[in-house]
């Protein structure tokens, strides 16, 4: 679904990318990992094709997006939904008008056949409809995250999320019902997940591999096992303070 070939990028005379290359295969989850400033973000804007590389091409269902016209890009991101670590909601529309906002911009679908839809995705989040009339603000932090993924969802019918933090700033229940929602998204939506983070606790529960970028460059990229056993001194010290996390993901695995 995703591929990124020898990737190199940045922002005027800065690079910030060096020859990244991974792919993931439908319905897989990749947790991208590093340090503050070490291109994690940037990767998820050159996936949305908001940015092209400077050298290097990035692939989205076996279509390389540079380079393409404006309305056959669009095409090609309709594919991808995209969770913000805020959320990103309109604060002056109801809920029903965030989950919805797609369908009444870009479709002639009536006003009721639209709320019916936004009813379904926020049971399918785990969202008691009868939010529909508030609005964001009056919702938690976790619930406004998963509104917002309501809306991804019913925007683009994506094969494909992308998580930018999406767990940051939540209490543990909170965090919880994200979790189980990314997870639920792959069991039963067979959504290919790519999920930007540094709560690394967290991530390790989510993914089947896992990349970890430092300073621009791919330094790990490989499944848990791979990962606990890695020599790589950057990679060494960079989960040094997650071991414990990692030994407890691996023995509930073999429980």
């Amino acid at each position: 679904m995703i591929r990124l070939d020898k990737v190199n990028f940045g922002y005027n005379t800065e690079q910030v990318l060096h020859d990244v290359s991974f792919h993931i295969k439908p319905g897989e989850s990749r947790i991208i990992m590093g340090g503050s400033g070490s291109g994690k973000s940037t990767i998820l804007r050159l996936i949305l094709g908001l940015d092209c590389p400077w050298s290097g091409e990035v692939y989205i269902d076996g279509e390389n997006i540079c380079g393409q016209k404006l309305k056959h890009l669009q095409e090609i991101r309709k594919q991808i939904g995209m969770v913000f670590q805020e959320g990103a909601l309109f604060d002056s529309m109801t809920i029903a008008e965030n989950v919805g906002y797609y369908l009444f911009e870009h479709t002639k679908k009536k006003e009721s056949e639209i709320e019916q839809e936004a009813r379904r995705m926020l049971e399918f989040v785990d969202l008691d409809p009868g939010i529909m009339d508030k609005l964001p603000e009056e919702l938690s932090g976790g619930m406004r995250r998963r509104v917002a993924i309501a809306r991804a969802l019913l925007s683009t019918r994506p094969k494909i999320m992308l998580f930018d933090e999406p767990t940051t700033g939540l209490d543990p229940q909170a965090t919880k019902n994200v979790m189980n929602l990314i997870r639920k998204l792959r069991k039963e939506e067979n959504i290919a997940v790519i999920i930007v983070t540094h709560q690394i606790a967290d991530a390790l529960k989510l993914a089947d591999k896992f990349v970890v970028i430092q300073k621009g460059r791919i330094v790990f990229d490989g499944d848990m096992d791979e990962l606990r056993g890695s020599e790589n001194p950057e990679v060494i010290k960079f989960l040094a303070p997650f071991r414990e996390s990692i030994s407890d993901v691996v023995k509930r695995n073999f429980v």
